[in-house]
C-alpha cells in the first residue's frame, strides 16, 4: 500500500524534520499494539497489557517531542521532575481502554483509508504542501517498524482519533453557559482601601525564654539541616585533553597549508548596487551616468533610495551571484560597471571604498595553527576517555579508580546540599559546572548510573550518589537567633492580622473607611478603577481581588499587601454589572468553552472505559524504570 503512496509522490525531495513528526505521533500515543512483552508486565487494561517495552518506547519520543518543542535536549530526569513519566503511562493506559473499546465496537479501516489519512496529514508533508514518502520512511527508521507495523500503528492511532473526534463533534455550548460565564468574567467593581501602617500599630515586646522555646517547638520542620547527598564526581576537560596531545611543526605545516585562505584576511569592498528590469533600462541608465549623471540620481532615477543601493563592506565570498561577484571585485575604485546580467536581475555597480586584504605567513600564525590541531586532537581523544571510563563503569569500577587508571580529575565531594553548599554555607565545589554537577547529583539515586553530562566547553563529568545524609534538627541554642527572627514575624503578622479584622468589623457595622483610617496608622483611603476577577490593580494582592469578588456590595475584608510587608483593608464601593456581550466576545467564549468541554468528554468516556474494563500499575516495576528505589 505504501508502495502505491510512494509511486504518486515520485520525484519529491524533502527535508522534514524528524522531530516534528514525533511531535505528532507523541499526541496520540506512540505504542503500536499492546501485545506481547519481553519483560514483564508494567500494567493491565481489561485483557491488554502494557509492557515496559511499550513504556519505554513511548517515553522516550516523547521526550524527543518535548526537546524538540524547548529546542534544547531535555535529560530524563529533568523530564520525571515535570512528571512526563506519569502523563506517557496514563496516556498509554487510556489509550489501551479506547483501543479495547474500538474492538469491541468490530470498528475497523481499509488500507485505502489508512493511505487517504497519510495523504491529509500535515505531518507527512513536505514545504511544498504535498505529500512526502520520505518522511514516512523516516518514521519508519526512527520507530525501527516494518511497513505492516507502521499501518498496524496508523490504523489504531485513526480508530482513536475517529472515536474520540466523534465524541468531540457532539459537544454543544449551551447560550445560558455563554452568558453565565461573561457575566462572571466581565462584572467589574470599584474597591476603597487604606493600608494599615505597620511601624504605628505594631508593637512587639522581647520574647522571653519559654515563648522563644515554644515558638521553636511549634516550628520544628524550620529548624532542620538541609538534605545533603555525598558525592562522587570524575572530570575530563577539553583543556586536559589538550595537554595529552602534542603537534608537530610539520604537522601545523601541513594543515596551514590546506588552510592558508582561512588564516588570510579577505579584500573587503563597499559596493553600490542599482538594479534594472531588464538590460535596456541598465544601459540607458549608464548613457546618463556616462553624460554626467551621478550614481545616486540614477539610483533616484529607478526608484531607489541611497541606502537601497549600499551593499555595504563586502568580502567576495559574501556576493552570492557569481556574475555580480566577479565584475564588482574587477572595478577600479569610483567607477561604474558595464551593466551586469545577474541570476535575477540587471545591475550596474560602483565600488565606493576597497580595503585590502592581507595574506599571513606560517610562522606568523603557527601558534593558531598548532592551538586549532591540538583542540581537534583534543576532542578525539576526549571521545577516547569517554569510552575508557564508560569501560570502568560497565566493570563495576568506582569513579575514583577509574579517574587513578586514567589520570582524570576525581573530586570527592563528603556534603552538598541542593544548591551546591556545604553544612557551613560555603560552596561545595571550586567549578564553574557545579551547579549542573550538583543538579545530576540530586537526580540520581544511591546504586544507580547515570548519564555523564556533557558541557558546552567540551568537557565532560560522571556523578555518583555515595551516600544521602537526611535532614535532622537543629538544637535550640543553635537556632536560637533564628527562633527570635520567627516570633518576631509571627506576631508581627498576628499583631496586624488583628488589627485588619477589627476594621473590617468596624466596616461592615456601618463606619466609614475615612473613619477607620486613623486605626490604621492615619492610612490615605485609595480608589481603585472599575476591575474585573481577573485584573489586579497597583497596591492590591491576588488574594484582595478574589475576596472582593465574594462580597456583596458594601462589605469589607483583607489581605496582605503584594510585597507581604502589612495589610490592606478594603470595601466594595460599586459592583457594576457586565455589559452585553459582543459577537466577538461571544465566538471567543464559544470557542473556550467547546474546547474545554470537548476536552472533559473525552476525559470522561477514557476514566469510564479504565473503570469498567479495569486497569492497574506494577508500582514497583514502575518505580525501577524511574530510578526510584522500592523498599
Amino acid at each position: 500500500m505504501l508502495e502505491a503512496l510512494r509511486r504518486g509522490s515520485q520525484g519529491i525531495v524533502v527535508k522534514i524534520l524528524l522531530a516534528v513528526l514525533i511531535l505528532s505521533f507523541a499526541v496520540w500515543g506512540i505504542a503500536d499494539v499492546f501485545t506481547g512483552f519481553s519483560r514483564g508486565s508494567l500494567a493491565e487494561v481489561g485483557e491488554v497489557q502494557i509492557s515496559e517495552d511499550d513504556y519505554q518506547r513511548a517515553f522516550q519520543n516523547e521526550l524527543n517531542a518535548l526537546s524538540y518543542r524547548a529546542g534544547r535536549r531535555i535529560t530524563g530526569e529533568q523530564a520525571r521532575a515535570f512528571g512526563l513519566d506519569a502523563q506517557v503511562l496514563n496516556r498509554l493506559i487510556g489509550w489501551a481502554a479506547v483501543d479495547t473499546h474500538a474492538d469491541e465496537l468490530n470498528l475497523a479501516l481499509t488500507n485505502k483509508a489508512i493511505a487517504q489519512g497519510l495523504q491529509r496529514d500535515s505531518a507527512f508533508h513536505g514545504p511544498d504542501g504535498k505529500y512526502s514518502p520520505s518522511a514516512v520512511d523516516g518514521v519508519m527508521r526512527q520507530l525501527n517498524l516494518s511497513e505492516q507495523g507502521f499501518i498496524n500503528l496508523r490504523r489504531k492511532e485513526e480508530l482513536r482519533r475517529q472515536i474520540t473526534g466523534s465524541l468531540a463533534q457532539s459537544v454543544v455550548v449551551p447560550d445560558a453557559m455563554i452568558e453565565t460565564l461573561h457575566a462572571y468574567s466581565d462584572e467589574t467593581r470599584v474597591l476603597s482601601y487604606i493600608r494599615i501602617d505597620p511601624d504605628k500599630v505594631v508593637k512587639i515586646e522581647p520574647p522571653d525564654e519559654a515563648k522563644l522555646k515554644q515558638t521553636y517547638d511549634a516550628n520544628k520542620a524550620q529548624f532542620v539541616t538541609k538534605p545533603m547527598r555525598h558525592l562522587a564526581v570524575l572530570l575530563a576537560t577539553l583543556e586536559g585533553a589538550k595537554k595529552r596531545v602534542s603537534v608537530s611543526t610539520q604537522e601545523a605545516q601541513k594543515a596551514y597549508e590546506l588552510e592558508k585562505a582561512s588564516y588570510d584576511t579577505p579584500e573587503k569592498r563597499r559596493v553600490q548596487q542599482i538594479a534594472f528590469p531588464d538590460m535596456a533600462a541598465a544601459e540607458a541608465a549608464k548613457k546618463l551616468i556616462e553624460g554626467g549623471q551621478s550614481f545616486t540620481d540614477a539610483a533616484k532615477a529607478a526608484g531607489a533610495k541611497e541606502s537601497d543601493i549600499d551593499l555595504g563592506l563586502v568580502t567576495k565570498a559574501q556576493l552570492y551571484d557569481p556574475k555580480i561577484r566577479e565584475a564588482a571585485f574587477a572595478l577600479e575604485k569610483d567607477k561604474v560597471s558595464a551593466p551586469v546580467e545577474g541570476r535575477f536581475t540587471t545591475v550596474l555597480l560602483r565600488v565606493s571604498d576597497i580595503e585590502p586584504g592581507t595574506h599571513s605567513t606560517f610562522d606568523e600564525v603557527k601558534m593558531k595553527v598548532i592551538d586549532k590541531l591540538g583542540t581537534e586532537k583534543a576532542r578525539v581523544e576526549m571521545q577516547k576517555l569517554h569510552d575508557a571510563v564508560e569501560d570502568g563503569r560497565a566493570a563495576g569500577l568506582p569513579l575514583k579508580d577509574i579517574a587513578a587508571q586514567n589520570e582524570l580529575t576525581f573530586i570527592d565531594v563528603p556534603a552538598t546540599d541542593a544548591d551546591g553548599n556545604t553544612p557551613e554555607g560555603k560552596p561545595a565545589m571550586d567549578n564553574p559546572m557545579s551547579r549542573q554537577i550538583v543538579a545530576s547529583g540530586f537526580a540520581g539515586q544511591v546504586g544507580f548510573e547515570q548519564d555523564p553530562i556533557e558541557f558546552p566547553d567540551g568537557g565532560i563529568a560522571w556523578v555518583d550518589v555515595v551516600s544521602i545524609i537526611p535532614s535532622k534538627d537543629q538544637p535550640f541554642e543553635d537556632v536560637k537567633d533564628e527562633v527570635k527572627s520567627l516570633y518576631e514575624k509571627n506576631e508581627r503578622e498576628r499583631q496586624l492580622r488583628e488589627r485588619a479584622e477589627q476594621l473590617v468589623k468596624r466596616l461592615d457595622g456601618g463606619e466609614t473607611m475615612q473613619a477607620v483610617a486613623a486605626d490604621a496608622g492615619g492610612a490615605n483611603v485609595e480608589t481603585t478603577p472599575p476591575v474585573n476577577r481577573n485584573t489586579t490593580p497597583q497596591g492590591l494582592s491576588r488574594a484582595a481581588i478574589a475576596q472582593a469578588f465574594a462580597l456583596r456590595n458594601g462589605g469589607a475584608g483583607s489581605a496582605e499587601t503584594p510585597d507581604n510587608s502589612s495589610r490592606d483593608v478594603f470595601q466594595v464601593k460599586e459592583i457594576k454589572p457586565a455589559p452585553a456581550a459582543t459577537k466577538e466576545q461571544k465566538e471567543q467564549l464559544t470557542t473556550e468553552l467547546k474546547t474545554a468541554l470537548e476536552n472533559d468528554t473525552v476525559s470522561a468516556y477514557v476514566s469510564a472505559l479504565k473503570t469498567r474494563l479495569g486497569s492497574s500499575i506494577n508500582q514497583a516495576t514502575f518505580n525501577r524504570l524511574r530510578g526510584i528505589e522500592t523498599p
